[in-house]
């Protein structure tokens, strides 16, 4: 075998070997199941119903003190009423007897707009009372809920997390035997797929779901070329390389 057919077999061994370790770190991480997408979903939930909640509180302070001032405007406008009915007793002509009037006509209707104003705001008070109390308890079921989802999840790191702390190791030293234009490749296939997957083993004269002529079957097999699907530019190893290259990868 020549020196550059000994290279490129090392290079399809040390890829094998990457593409074998990140399947495993996957198969980890995977361990998890949803629950971080569901962590992540009760939290945005419990936040966006906390903004709510909020909301409707300072709604609610609004309506209180808008409440306040209609009650005070009702306050002063009797007590001026009183003050210009006692003032009408003492006038000395008719001119300023109708002037206090429409004073009085005037207080008048400021209570009953103020009045309208409580009575409107009785609705509001109510419904967002409701609204409340209902967001409270929504927000108590999600922190029992995040509680839950949160142990069950610290359960399963605690399996997984040395795991994956000795396959990133393991990582890191396949890495290292791989050409950086090589390296550059793989990483753009593993991101271009869904499954991570640069590197495929040829099984039954197939890889990746994907028939592989004879010819280039036999290619494949003497391991002295990089050779790309067709289809899809993933890599393709003959299973028995693949097996050999990845025997002692066991966590």
């Amino acid at each position: 075998m020549s020196t550059t057919e000994t290279k490129i077999s090392s290079q399809l061994r040390a890829l094998i070997r990457l593409q074998h370790i990140d399947t495993l770190i996957y198969q980890v991480v995977k361990e998890q199941g949803d629950l971080p997408e569901e962590i992540r979903d009760l939290e945005d939930e419990s936040a966006g119903l906390q903004t709510r909640t909020n909301n409707i509180r300072q709604e609610q302070e609004d309506i209180e003190q808008s409440r306040r001032r209609s009650e005070f405007d009702i306050e002063e406008a009797e007590a001026l009423i009183k003050k210009y009915e006692e003032q009408q007793l003492q006038v000395r002509n008719n001119r300023e007897y109708d002037a206090l009037t429409k004073e009085i006509e005037a207080q008048n209707e400021r209570i009953h707009e103020a009045k309208e104003l409580i009575a409107g705001t009785e609705g509001s008070l109510e419904t967002n009372a409701s609204q409340i109390e209902e967001a409270q308890q929504r927000l108590s079921d999600l922190e029992k809920m995040l509680e839950d989802k949160r142990t069950q999840l610290e359960g399963v790191l605690l399996t997984t997390e040395q795991k994956k702390k000795e396959l990133e190791t393991l990582r890191g030293d396949a890495e290292a035997l791989v050409d950086e234009r090589y390296l550059r490749a793989y990483q753009r296939l593993r991101n271009r797929y869904r499954d991570g997957r640069a590197v495929v083993r040829l099984r039954r004269g197939a890889a990746g779901g994907f028939a592989v002529p004879p010819q280039r079957q036999m290619e494949i097999r003497q391991r002295n070329r990089i050779i790309p699907c067709e289809h899809t530019g993933r890599i393709i190893v003959d299973s028995e390389f693949y097996e050999q290259a990845t025997s002692d990868l066991v966590v």
